[in-house]
């Protein structure tokens, strides 16, 4: 196995300059470093990692930790952290929460003390610990998805980037409101998570937009889970006047829903029309197709580590917020014609990308 010392030999140079080129600790003359990367080419040289970190105090990591793994948002989130990450040349390291505040400090804690470079975190509906944790380590940190309302007194605001929420699930209830609906139920996610809130408020502005009375019988919380937005769409239908259409807000809550709707033997869109918030891989291969929210989390994912490096390189830079576009797919379960065999349903874009110099 090649060493340091073999690729200083062959290059003609010190070992400390080989040392320089490849932890990036002093400048060092264009045509020396290449001389030194043409050696470790040609010798197959790896760099030992650990001493490098010693010597730059980074270890060239990144941790990751967001709740629900499984589910097939946040793993689309995932490959686009784990793709940006690898082509910076970072490694990952990744841990759930479970969206339990007292489990997301300990993997918070375990990821810093595994000295991981910087953080990519979607806070839980409390997370005060955590927040308090990441303030007095100053680690670096960019959340994700889910956002936080402004800085205290004297507090740094954290770098975020999430999707817009309001603009689109105001653009579901209009248009199923364009279609003649007047009772239309929303599946509303976990209290206290930042989606939800938005999603709620973009629920009544669109009810607003469509002239149409807010009610609050018509919002019940299915917990961000599928269980739960079973519980809460059986909740719906049984309301003396139960809504005609129901907008579910993650995919999650779509499959509960739709459980709840086929045990009581209810036809979508012909009982009653959907429309959900997160679009998913087979939400084209229900019959009928989905209409839905499509978010871009595979860019979330990506744009979180490049504003992650953003903050590595210049630490003392204000701190962003980026939201990014999400897509409006256009399909037959709120209750327009099929599309045509072989085409996937209309998508466009519903708002456009927005970044802030501060947190909202």
């Amino acid at each position: 196995m090649s060493t340091m010392a073999d690729v200083a030999r062959s290059a003609g140079v010190s070992v400390a300059t080989v040392s320089h080129v490849l932890n990036g600790t002093r400048p060092v003359l264009p045509h020396t470093r290449q001389a030194v990367l043409d050696a470790v080419e040609t010798l197959g040289y790896t760099p030992n990692s650990l001493a490098r970190s010693l010597v730059t105090s980074r270890t060239r990591s990144i941790g990751l930790a967001v709740s629900a793994i499984s589910n097939p948002y946040f793993t689309e989130i995932l490959q686009g952290v784990e793709a940006a990450a690898l082509e910076a040349g970072y490694s990952l390291l990744i841990a759930d929460p479970h969206d339990d505040p007292e489990h997301e400090l300990k993997v918070v804690q375990l990821l810093h003390g595994r000295r991981v470079d910087g953080m990519i975190v979607a806070p839980s509906a409390e997370p005060g610990g955590l927040v308090a944790y990441l303030r007095r380590q100053a680690v670096p940190t960019v959340l994700l998805d889910r956002v936080l309302g402004p800085a205290g007194p004297g507090q740094e605001p954290f770098d975020q980037v999430c999707a817009e929420n309001s603009g689109p699930m105001a653009e579901l209830v209009t248009h199923l409101a364009s279609l003649g609906h007047r009772r239309i139920g929303l599946v509303a996610g976990l209290p206290g998570l930042s989606t939800t809130d938005e999603r709620i408020a973009g629920y009544r502005q669109g009810l607003a937009a469509a002239g149409l009375d807010a009610d609050d019988a018509l919002v019940v919380s299915g917990s961000s889970e599928a269980t739960g937005a079973e519980r809460a769409t059986a909740a719906l239908l049984a309301l003396p006047a139960a809504p005609t259409a129901l907008v579910t807000a993650n995919n999650a809550m779509t499959i509960g829903a739709l459980r709840a709707l086929r045990e009581r033997g209810l036809g979508v869109p012909g009982d009653i029309a959907l429309a959900c918030f997160d679009d998913f891989a087979w939400a084209d291969l229900f019959a009928p197709r989905l209409t839905a929210i499509a978010q871009p989390s595979r860019e979330m994912g990506a744009r979180a580590v490049r504003v992650l490096l953003d903050r590595l390189a210049a630490p003392d830079r204000e701190a962003r917020t980026v939201r990014l576009p999400c897509a409006f797919v256009h399909r037959a379960s709120c209750g327009c014609p099929e599309p045509r065999p072989g085409d996937a349903g209309s998508s466009m874009e519903s708002t456009s990308q927005s970044e802030k110099g501060t947190t909202p």
